[in-house]
């Protein structure tokens, strides 16, 4: 059982004991200050470690802090740098699930001696048709399937995640009647690896030469501003753009580090058509083509997340050379490379993979 010290995973844990299974829990130690200490601010604190060792303690279940800061540093943390140094805006918490939680922590599960990975995370596992699928929460609000789309049939088969059928509100009844000290804690919002600093100063120490000053230009490059480095802007970004207009608010819609350039300009010229999507996998293991009926260009209807926080809206995925193509039915804004595009067919997860780059309409 992953244990993350929040209320999510210590109910988890105690679904799991009542059910009668043999529970180990374990938390991940993934990053650590300069004395080899946990993180005192974010998500995966020391505050969070000793939360969960005690409820551990309660649920009387043995309990282990494993250490992953090599890994984590490697495939989450200098990726994310990578990322902005290429003018993207990455979700580490995607990398994270991929490479560390239901990687390497599905290893550790045999080497336990345990059957199953158990989390915490708002989504659904069932067997159905022969098949593995993930589904959405029961919580809408609370969903996290965005961020779980990589999971594959081998994966899926070793990992339950016992609240997804729960809402939020019934995951801390359950912990207040238990007496769980996490019953009232508040769900954690940062990024471990960053702290109380945020992920700008963190980036200033980490790649000092995406700090470095340079214009900010309109749609027809002309210089109408300027700013202390790229890292400090996000696309669709209007506020803390530092250049005033008098005829409406401006938006960042292009970041080149290279040149240390920032594009600004009106909101109709966010509004994407599609996109192009790299590195898809698929929960079945292949395109969904034989459930969903391609068009005569191969092309599926789907719905689709482009942020954490989107609404799912209706679109058509196609091949295109190596990766796939993604057309809106109607043109979205917050489209940025870098982010992950997620598709659905209801509350079924297809798959996803991360937005490369978008094609504007018009």
């Amino acid at each position: 059982m992953a244990m993350s010290g929040g209320v999510d995973s210590s109910v988890a844990a105690a679904l799991s004991v009542e059910q009668g299974h043999d529970v180990v829990g374990v938390t991940l130690k993934q990053w650590e200050g300069p004395s080899g200490e946990m993180p005192t601010a974010g998500c995966c604190t020391v505050g969070d470690a000793e939360d969960a060792r005690r409820v551990a303690a309660q649920l009387d279940v043995p309990y282990y802090v494993l250490d992953y800061v090599d890994r984590f540093r490697t495939a989450v943390v200098d990726p994310f740098a990578d990322a902005y140094a290429r003018g993207e805006t990455p979700n580490p918490c995607i990398e994270c699930n991929r490479s560390v939680r239901f990687s390497a922590l599905l290893d550790r599960t045999e080497a336990l001696g345990c059957d199953v990975l158990a989390t915490g995370h708002h989504a659904r596992v069932e067997h159905t048709g022969g098949r593995w699928t993930l589904r959405t929460a029961t919580d809408p609000d609370k969903d996290q399937s965005y961020v779980l789309h990589m999971l594959g049939q081998a994966e899926l088969g070793r990992i339950r995640f016992p609240v997804g059928h729960l809402t939020k509100g019934q995951v801390r009844d359950k912990a207040a009647q238990l007496g769980l000290r996490t019953a009232a804690k508040p769900d954690s919002q940062d990024l471990c690896f960053v702290g109380k600093q945020g992920y700008r100063s963190f980036l200033r120490d980490e790649r000092p030469e995406l700090a470095q000053p340079g214009p900010i230009v309109d749609g027809d490059g002309r210089r109408v501003g300027a700013h202390r480095g790229t890292i400090d802007f996000t696309i669709g970004q209007r506020r803390g753009i530092g250049v005033a207009s008098a005829d409406g608010p401006r938006y960042v819609t292009a970041i080149d580090p290279a040149t240390a350039t920032v594009r600004i300009g009106r909101r109709h010229e966010l509004a994407a058509a599609g996109c192009d999507v790299a590195d898809v996998t698929w929960v079945a293991g292949s395109p969904p083509y034989a459930d969903l009926s391609p068009g005569p260009n191969g092309e599926v209807t789907v719905e689709v997340k482009v942020s954490y926080r989107a609404r799912p809206v209706p679109g058509v995925i196609s091949r295109d050379g190596v990766g796939w193509r993604l057309r809106f039915d109607t043109p979205q804004f917050g489209v940025a490379p870098g982010q992950a595009a997620v598709f659905y067919r209801g509350d079924d997860v297809l798959g996803g993979g991360r937005i490369k780059s978008t094609h504007r309409s018009g």
